[in-house]
């Protein structure tokens, strides 16, 4: 499990102890059920990826939502819902050359407003002097992006990066001439699903 979700579970098990302890069966009950809910939402589970070393790997786990062309990129969306893994990874195996923060609204991730306009993090990865680049977008309960990473962090693909909470959308901008192997409406798994072909 994400070390992030332990401060949530910390909140919600220790009252719904002392309720079970009063007697105060139905609110402990609920307060346990969310405890465990929370536990679930920040699992963190190994993943393996057997792709070539020209592939792409999702870099999150849920459903595209969109593949388009946009100022020369391709680029295809992901919307995490809160039952899917939340923690993401490296799409490729290189070097992180950029991570910028932007301040943005809140809106529904599914939403493709929700790339433009919602708070995000966009981590730029070089790989063999190909650029591959991705958002983390907040939405509208997820109001907390992690990285755990740095400009200059060298990684392998399927490499933890962060973790946005609470359900969000991931980007992922391949450079001109590659191509998306996946269609909206499939469900990819991060570190694992193959979702693109770099030229």
């Amino acid at each position: 499990m994400a070390r992030e979700g332990y401060p949530y579970i910390l909140v919600l098990a220790v009252p719904a102890l002392v309720a079970l302890a009063a007697s105060w069966f139905v609110a402990g009950a609920i307060l346990a059920g969310l405890a465990l809910f929370v536990g679930y939402f920040f699992r963190d589970p190994e993943r393996r990826f057997d792709g070539g070393a020209n592939h792409v790997a999702s870099p999150a786990d849920g459903r595209v939502v969109s593949v388009r062309q946009e100022n020369g990129s391709e680029v295809l969306s992901i919307f995490l819902s809160v039952f899917d893994v939340h923690v993401n990874r490296a799409p490729v195996t290189g070097k992180i050359s950029k991570i910028e923060y932007k301040r943005g609204k809140f809106l529904a991730a599914f939403e493709d407003r929700a790339s433009s306009e919602n708070e995000q993090n966009i981590i730029t990865m070089d790989q063999g002097g190909r650029s591959v680049r991705f958002a983390q977008i907040a939405g509208v309960v997820a109001r907390r992006i992690v990285c755990w990473r740095h400009e200059g962090d060298s990684l392998t693909v399927g490499d933890r990066i962060g973790l946005i909470k609470f359900g969000s959308r991931v980007d992922v901008f391949l450079p001109a001439g590659s191509r998306i192997l996946v269609k909206t409406g499939e469900r990819v798994r991060a570190g694992e699903t193959v979702i693109g072909e770099l030229p």
